[in-house]
């Protein structure tokens, strides 16, 4: 299959870009390197030995993304990433994430019904459900008004790509995930933040290895058991397989419904101090970290309920948070050894 992969450069899509060339599709990367490198394709072609057709293409400009649709002669599935990530600096500047965001998949969805393409995995996120009123959260739990921006706009994509599925020939799965952290395991990519990271493992990393001075924790006051926020870590690899599994339910006409969400993540939740005591351990570094402020838009705590996922697409996280660290741990020495 002919397969493109929007935000390909990125951490996420870098990954699926692998996952779906070792299967032998072919991959063509839309990125515009806004916030990744093309260092992520050198990695790609290093582990899979094939270089994926690579544009460097804003979707904000539609005339942009329908040149790549006329170039491949249109693709047999697509999978979107493309698109700010950092909570923090949605809060900061909602309008820069509501342009990118928003405007890029509109874009999208306009050249796939332009050029006939009607197979779609869409990357959304559990900032959907807000702040739950019940844990773990399901499918079916309520979505609720999200706390930053970005959540937003993942939100309302969704409900965008729901319109439009309503509305044409269009068949999509949303992937609801949570926190993806770790490197491929060859530690020839992985995350890889332009400036200060707005993620805690990679600030973790980079603060082990010295290119931080410390790490700040916001907030020991919520109401969780150590008092940080708790989160449901999925290891990169493991949410890109998820992509592959999605995209193949849709090519082989599987799907109850024309739309189907699913989340995806391990099923259960780490606190940040749990992260970093992980951290400790398998790297044998002593972690420099103080406690700072809540941070604005952050949720207290949300884990999801992967009973879909398993039952309907038959996918399941294997990584533990061990693995999950000392991947990011390697990759970080890996880039230190390029300085």
């Amino acid at each position: 299959m002919k397969i493109l992969i929007t935000g390909g450069a990125g951490f996420i899509g870098s990954h699926t870009v692998v996952e779906f060339q070792q299967l032998g599709h072919e991959v063509w990367v839309a990125d515009n390197l806004s916030n990744s490198s093309s260092q992520a394709i050198d990695g790609i072609a290093a582990i899979t030995g094939i270089r994926p057709h690579f544009s460097k293409t804003d979707l904000c400009n539609y005339s942009e993304l329908d040149a790549l649709f006329r170039q491949a002669c249109g693709f047999d599935g697509i999978v979107h990433f493309a698109a700010f990530k950092a909570v923090g600096e949605s809060v900061k500047l909602p309008l820069k994430y509501y342009h990118n965001n928003l405007l890029s998949t509109i874009h999208l969805l306009q050249c796939m019904q332009a050029h006939h393409c009607t197979q779609l995995v869409f990357s959304s996120s559990c900032t959907v459900y807000g702040e739950p009123v019940e844990l773990p959260v399901h499918e079916l739990s309520p979505v609720l008004k999200p706390l930053s921006p970005y959540g937003n706009t993942k939100q309302i994509a969704e409900e965008m790509i729901t319109d439009a599925v309503a509305t044409s020939d269009l068949n999509a799965i949303m992937l609801r995930y949570f926190n993806p952290i770790g490197a491929h395991e060859t530690a020839l990519i992985g995350e890889l933040p332009i400036g200060v990271p707005g993620n805690l493992v990679p600030y973790i990393t980079q603060t082990a290895i010295g290119k931080r001075d410390h790490l700040k924790v916001f907030g020991n006051d919520y109401e969780t058991p150590d008092g940080t926020c708790i989160r449901d870590y999925i290891h990169i690899t493991d949410l890109a397989k998820a992509h592959v599994v999605a995209l193949d339910r849709i090519l082989a006409n599987k799907m109850d419904a024309a739309c189907e969400v699913f989340n995806i993540g391990t099923g259960h939740g780490n606190s940040v101090l749990e992260v970093i005591q992980s951290f400790e351990k398998v790297s044998g570094q002593k972690l420099n970290y103080s406690f700072d402020q809540r941070r604005p838009g952050d949720v207290p705590q949300v884990w999801a309920d992967t009973t879909k996922a398993q039952k309907v697409l038959g996918w399941k996280a294997e990584r533990t948070l061990d693995e999950m660290m000392l991947s990011a741990w390697n990759w970080e020495l890996a880039l230190q050894k390029k300085l």
